[in-house]
C-alpha cells in the first residue's frame, strides 16, 4: 500500500509542478489530493485516473491565485529548480529535457491555466482527449480546441535547444572557468550574440531586476559574479542536473544552497543563463553529497 500512494504522489507531483512551476506549491497540492483519494477508500475504482483529476483541478485553482502574486513579484519570475546532484540516465534526458525543463515552464507562463493544464495532460502525459474532457470536466471539443490554442502560443517562441547533454556540461565546465580567470573574451565567444542573463531574487537576496542582454555586459556580469564569490571565500561551484540539464549550485558555508545556475545552449553557446537566489526557491534543495553519486531531489 505504501509503495501504491509513493506511486500516486511521485505521478501528482509530476503533474502540479508543470502546472504551477514551484515545488512547495505542488506539494501542497499533491498533499491535499492524496488526503481525498485516502477519504473516498473504496468508491476509487483507478486511483491514478483519480490522482490525476483532482491533482489538475486542484493546481488549476491553485495557479489561478498564484498569478496574481506573481503580479507583484520583486524582479523576474522563475520556476523553482528540480536540482540532482547526479546527470539524468539515458532513458530519462528526453523527457527531462522537453517536459521539465525552465525553459518550457517559463513558456508555459503565456498559458491560462485550463489551456496549460490541457496542453500537458495531452503532450506530456499522453491523455486522450476524451479522458482530458473528463479530468477538466469539459466536452471533448473544448479540450482539443485549448490545446491547439496552446499549440499556437507557444509555437512562434518554443527553441529547440541544444540536446547533447555531455557537450553542454563541458562547455559550462570552460564558461565556469573562464568567469573565474576573468577572461572576457572567453566568456563573450562561449556566448550567442543575443544571450540573455535572468535572475531571480524575489526581493530576498541580491539579483538584478531585470534581464540583462548581450554577450559582452554578460561577460562583464559573469566574471563580477566570480570576483565577489572568491573575496566571500565561497567554494566552488558544485555540478548538478538542474531540471533535467547541466546547472552549478554555490553552497554557503551552512551547506545550504545560496545560488542555482542553469543554462541553455543553443547551436554550441549559451543562450540563457538563469540566476535563481530566492531562499524560499531553494529551501527543498538538498545536496547531502557533493559529488555525482549525490541522491536526487524532488525527481518529477
Amino acid at each position: 500500500m505504501d509503495a501504491d500512494l509513493e506511486a500516486l504522489r511521485r505521478h501528482g507531483f509530476a503533474v502540479a509542478y508543470r502546472m504551477l512551476g514551484s515545488v512547495a506549491d505542488a506539494e501542497d497540492v499533491v498533499q491535499e489530493a492524496l488526503l481525498r483519494v485516502s477519504r473516498a477508500g473504496a468508491d476509487v475504482r483507478e486511483p491514478l485516473a483519480w490522482m490525476t483529476t483532482v491533482t489538475a483541478r486542484l493546481a488549476i485553482d491553485h495557479l489561478r491565485l498564484a498569478r496574481v502574486r506573481r503580479e507583484t513579484y520583486v524582479g523576474p519570475w522563475l520556476p523553482d529548480p528540480i536540482v540532482d546532484a547526479a546527470a539524468p540516465q539515458p532513458a530519462e534526458r528526453v523527457e527531462l529535457a522537453e517536459s521539465l525543463s525552465l525553459a518550457f515552464l517559463v513558456l508555459l507562463e503565456q498559458l491560462t491555466p485550463l489551456e496549460r493544464a490541457a496542453f500537458l495532460l495531452r503532450e506530456v502525459f499522453d491523455y486522450e482527449y476524451a479522458e482530458i474532457g473528463r479530468i477538466l470536466g469539459r466536452s471533448e471539443a473544448s479540450c482539443r480546441q485549448l490545446v491547439a490554442r496552446a499549440r499556437r502560443r507557444l509555437r512562434d517562441d518554443h527553441r529547440r535547444f541544444d540536446a547533447d547533454v555531455e557537450r553542454q556540461e563541458a562547455l559550462l565546465d570552460r564558461f565556469v572557468a573562464a568567469a573565474e580567470d576573468g577572461d572576457l573574451d572567453a566568456l563573450e565567444a562561449m556566448l550567442a550574440e543575443d544571450a540573455v542573463v535572468i535572475s531571480d531574487g524575489g526581493g530576498k537576496r541580491p539579483a538584478a531586476r531585470r534581464p540583462i542582454h548581450g554577450a559582452a555586459r554578460i561577460a562583464r556580469l559573469m566574471a563580477g559574479i566570480a570576483r565577489l564569490r572568491r573575496r566571500a571565500g565561497v567554494g566552488p561551484l558544485v555540478p548538478a542536473t538542474v531540471n533535467g540539464r547541466p546547472g552549478r549550485v554555490e553552497v554557503g558555508r551552512d551547506g545550504r544552497p545560496v545560488t542555482v545556475f542553469s543554462v541553455d545552449v543553443l547551436d554550441g553557446r549559451l543562450q540563457v543563463v538563469r540566476i535563481m537566489r530566492n531562499p524560499d526557491k531553494l529551501a527543498h534543495v538538498r545536496l547531502p553529497c557533493h559529488s555525482a553519486g549525490a541522491a536526487p531531489v524532488n525527481r518529477a
